[in-house]
């Protein structure tokens, strides 16, 4: 084993891989692809894990989550330098001697057929980089008195928003807002939401 494999882990990700059938790994990469082009919401793992399972082939939980992160690893990395299939299949040999040849050939088939639309999604994900709102609380509290007011007696509301940002770091913001301010803000989720229906 080159001792790059065995210092990121890739021998095991690729002995994995090398398990599958063409056909099983094709249909793995497929799923990957189709996640990468913006045309699903996520890899399914279970749906992976259930297709492999009833073509016999026997992976446990982790050694299929390897298998996936490599292939997303090696798909969105080709996708970033704009690879032909000839250099993926380059740089998968140059990073491991275990990789037999029908493994090869699928995966350069498959990315000299998907490449180009991963390419293009990732552009536009760089373009749109920005993050996702994953949870919003709020209370509403009133403030009594402040440094230059002694009797201020005026309700506010604190908002509290969770956000995905894009390198998948979780991040709170908060801030606070008069009840008119809230009232806007409130108005105008609504008008967001209605249009997000409609696309």
């Amino acid at each position: 084993m080159r001792a790059s494999e065995e210092a990121c882990g890739i021998g095991n990700s690729v002995d994995n891989i090398c398990r599958l059938s063409p056909d099983l790994l094709a249909e793995a990469c497929l799923h990957i692809l189709i996640y990468l082009q913006g045309q699903g919401r996520g890899v399914d793992s279970a749906e992976i894990s259930d297709r492999f399972q009833s073509a016999g082939v026997r992976v446990d939980h982790e050694a299929l989550q390897s298998i996936i992160r490599f292939l997303l690893l090696t798909f969105r990395s080709a996708g970033k330098s704009n690879i032909s299939g000839d250099e993926l299949v380059s740089r998968l040999e140059d990073g491991s001697s275990k990789w037999p040849k029908a493994s090869l050939q699928v995966l350069h088939r498959l990315w000299t057929e998907h490449g180009a639309s991963v390419h293009a999604q990732q552009d536009v994900q760089a373009i749109f980089s920005i993050g996702q709102l994953v949870d919003m609380q709020w209370k509403l509290s009133m403030a009594v008195s402040s440094d230059t007011c002694r009797s201020l007696n005026s309700p506010y509301v604190c908002l509290l928003l969770k956000v995905v940002e894009p390198s998948g770091h979780i991040c709170q913001r908060s801030f606070e807002m008069t009840i008119p301010q809230f009232q806007n803000f409130h108005k105008q989720f609504k008008e967001m939401a209605a249009v997000m229906e409609t696309v």
